[in-house]
């Protein structure tokens, strides 16, 4: 579970789309308390989601051939083959090449707080946290050991977010040079980078759940 849920974590923060709009956000007017929003919001969605299975499951980790534990590995293994497709699908439209910054994006500068909390509902990658869901499945609650992986995984996958708006808050000239400077990076790459963050991700969760799959026979 440990391996899985860092893994996800990794591919939900370095997400390419989420941290260019998040840097436009902070340039905007009362750009830090929008960027706060914006934080809070993607940290209380994963969270809810983690909550939520932890509610299904009482913090018992199903056994091994039960209908829970089959179906979690169903819901990874249809994550998995789901990001695989896009990411393919990605390569295929030609994501070798760069390209500029998409339109919607140069109206983040005048957007509310409330829409920047509708940003982060909107731009969540949500197969790789339904990914992670079907993973916290089998967190034992009786373990410090999970509370530990469980928070860990909070925290890598709004590591991004979090650092920017540190940056922002305590360097705001330099932070706004620098983080322009990756705005710009991730506007040049960002297909590529998607493309490559949804087919290892998307691999891993599916050769993993198949593995699990057959082996439960």
């Amino acid at each position: 579970m440990v391996l899985d849920l860092v893994l996800i974590g990794t591919a939900i923060t370095l997400g390419p789309m989420h941290n260019s709009a998040f840097i436009l956000l902070l340039s905007a007017d009362r750009g830090l308390l929008k960027g706060l929003v914006f934080t809070l919001t993607w940290l209380v969605e994963l969270v809810v989601v983690v909550a939520g299975v932890l509610l299904l499951t009482g913090g018992v980790p199903p056994t091994r051939h039960s209908a829970p534990s089959t179906a979690g590995l169903v819901v990874k293994l249809t994550m998995g083959i789901a990001l695989v497709v896009y990411g393919d699908h990605k390569r295929r439209r030609g994501a070798t090449r760069s390209r500029g910054e998409p339109r919607w994006m140069a109206r983040l500068d005048r957007v509310s707080a409330w829409t920047a909390a509708g940003l982060a509902v909107l731009l969540q990658p949500w197969a790789m946290v339904a990914a992670g869901g079907a993973t916290v499945m089998n967190a034992d609650l009786s373990s410090a050991a999970t509370f530990v992986a469980l928070m860990s995984y909070f925290l890598l996958a709004s590591a991004t977010l979090f650092g920017m708006e540190l940056y922002a808050t305590f360097a705001p000239a330099r932070a706004h040079i620098e983080l322009e400077r990756l705005r710009t990076a991730l506007n040049t790459h960002q297909d590529q980078a998607i493309v490559v963050l949804s087919l290892l991700l998307g691999l891993w969760l599916a050769a993993k759940s198949t593995y699990e799959l057959v082996t439960l026979s």
